[in-house]
């Protein structure tokens, strides 16, 4: 019996199981179409309570902070807004304290979160939770970019695949 017809088969079985292995040891780029955001739409923000530095161009919101821009919700503990270089506009917000932020079928989960508003960057960290669907992908760090809706999971990246799918299906 030869085995030649078998070694498409078995480098396919191989590719398959040792791919989440790989992943789990790399960075994966991921697709956030659900994510993609409108970064020029205003800003609210809803707090149980605010702090003001007008000198330093900083605000803090604390308790059940909710912030939307669009169609995305961020919610957290606390939420440090730093405002525009001539006091004006928020530049960047920093969230800490169960950040989970959702858009339609989209959502993630992490420790905190830092968002550039201008750029549209938002970089999540800690125990990160993305979930697309029936799709998920974990890890330590999950770098976005909001206008493009791709981004990036790095440390320890784990994702789960679906027969007959691919990691970049659960993902879009």
């Amino acid at each position: 019996m030869s085995f030649r017809p078998l070694l498409p088969a078995l480098a396919l079985a191989l590719a398959f199981w040792t791919a989440p292995a790989t992943l789990m040891a790399q960075g994966m780029q991921v697709g956030f179409g659900g994510l993609r955001q409108d970064t020029s739409a205003p800003v609210e923000v809803t707090a149980d309570s605010l702090s003001v530095d007008q000198a330093e161009g900083r605000a803090v919101f604390t308790g059940e902070v909710l912030v939307v821009q669009g169609e995305m919700r961020l919610s957290a503990a606390e939420v440090r807004v730093e405002y525009g270089e001539d006091g004006t506009g928020i530049r960047r917000l920093h969230a800490t304290g169960g950040v989970i932020l959702a858009t339609g079928e989209d959502a993630a989960e992490a420790r905190e979160a830092v968002y550039t508003v201008a750029t549209g960057e938002l970089v999540m960290s800690g125990d990160v939770l993305l979930t697309q669907g029936a799709a998920s992908i974990s890890g330590q760090r999950l770098v976005a970019d909001l206008r493009a809706g791709t981004g990036t999971m790095e440390g320890r990246v784990q994702t789960v695949f679906r027969p007959g799918g691919t990691p970049a299906d659960a993902a879009d």
